[in-house]
């Protein structure tokens, strides 16, 4: 039975995100897998690096507790929006105080520069929300998601990373809603 860890960065619980996040659930455990989930917007945790890495914070419960279920699991899943370009900024301070060495990754001693990825084994989605489409936010800003699907998550070894983009949140209808809702639960139930 597959473990699935369900993640929503969206700190807003009555969006979409979470909408598409309770979709995947749902077919995940249909189809019989093991699922946690945790929506950001219940954690509670200091966002913000102090002292940068200079001085590692001690983490709260919640941080601990997601760091765990990373742990866990076999697949990953990310429900997120994408605002001013990037994931939302408590999502960003999450990574910053929960993906550490010795947790995500460590860093080779000696003279050849290079890391170990400590979450290998594990596969991953990203599910994007967006109002501009994946081309046309490339095409005006460049990769926007690529910080968190290839310098957090393909960094410290998941693979493989595949992603969900639904945009156009903007004129979303009821009925394409409810399409996207259920090609999300179908997701879910393939374990993908």
């Amino acid at each position: 039975m597959k473990k699935i860890f369900v993640f929503i960065g969206n700190p807003d619980k009555e969006s979409f995100s979470t909408a598409l996040g309770n979709a995947y659930v749902s077919g995940a455990r249909e189809a019989g897998y093991e699922v946690r989930m945790t929506h950001i917007a219940d954690m509670r945790f200091d966002p913000i690096l102090h002292h940068g890495y200079r001085v590692i914070q001690e983490l709260e419960p919640d941080l601990v507790k997601f760091q765990e279920d990373v742990k866990w699991c076999e697949h990953f899943v990310t429900v997120c929006p994408i605002w001013w370009s990037s994931i939302p900024a408590l999502m960003k301070g999450l990574i910053d105080r929960a993906w550490m060495p010795d947790f995500a990754f460590k860093f080779r001693k000696g003279r050849i520069p290079g890391w170990h990825r400590l979450l290998c084994g594990r596969s991953a989605r990203v599910i994007i929300t967006s109002n501009e489409s994946p081309l046309i936010l490339w095409m005006l800003f460049g990769g926007t998601i690529n910080h968190f699907t290839r310098a957090v998550l393909r960094f410290s070894g998941f693979k493989p990373l595949r992603r969900t983009w639904i945009y156009g949140m903007r004129k979303l209808s009821p009925e394409r809603a409810q399409k996207v809702i259920a090609r999300v639960e179908r997701l879910g139930r393939k374990g993908k």
